[in-house]
């Protein structure tokens, strides 16, 4: 008796499976997939300020972006989001904290200059991880020939 129940209870489970569905938002990306998404990034690259980006998604509160950069960014502060930042691939640096010279409201909750002063610069290298709260001037820094390829993943405060 009990193993026809186990039986049954099997079979019920196997068949609700089949009908189980991806949970709405979720997403997943292979590696080769991203890998290959990478690859069109420098065509479609700003030249003016050597990046570019494409959006992997938003849903509520945060958003993700694959992003390929040949040059340094400017300064840029968000009041309201963090930054976490997955570098992928190549070489560069980023400048934290400090304060942001010749700064200007590039968008709403948005601040940007051309600089940093009195910061802390640190190397970026493939497979680092960053967390940069609201409210926290940075800027990534590249010398010429660098480039660096990370996610960048936005989440509202």
């Amino acid at each position: 008796m009990k193993q026809a129940v186990m039986r049954k209870l099997s079979a019920i489970a196997l068949a609700t499976s089949a009908f189980a569905a991806v949970p709405l938002g979720y997403s997943h990306w292979t590696a080769a997939q991203m890998d290959e998404r990478s690859k069109g990034l420098p065509a479609k690259m700003n030249h003016a300020v050597k990046v570019a980006t494409e959006s992997l998604g938003a849903w509520g509160n945060h958003s993700m972006s694959l992003v390929h950069r040949e040059g340094s960014g400017e300064a840029e502060l968000h009041e309201t989001q963090s930054d976490i930042l997955f570098i992928r691939g190549g070489d560069g640096a980023v400048v934290v904290g400090g304060t942001i010279q010749n700064q200007r409201r590039s968008a709403p909750h948005e601040l940007r200059g051309t600089s940093i002063s009195g910061g802390e610069k640190q190397p970026l290298h493939p497979g680092d991880v960053l967390h940069i709260p609201p409210r926290t001037p940075h800027q990534m820094i590249l010398d010429p020939g660098q480039h660096l390829d990370y996610y960048a993943v936005k989440v509202d405060k």
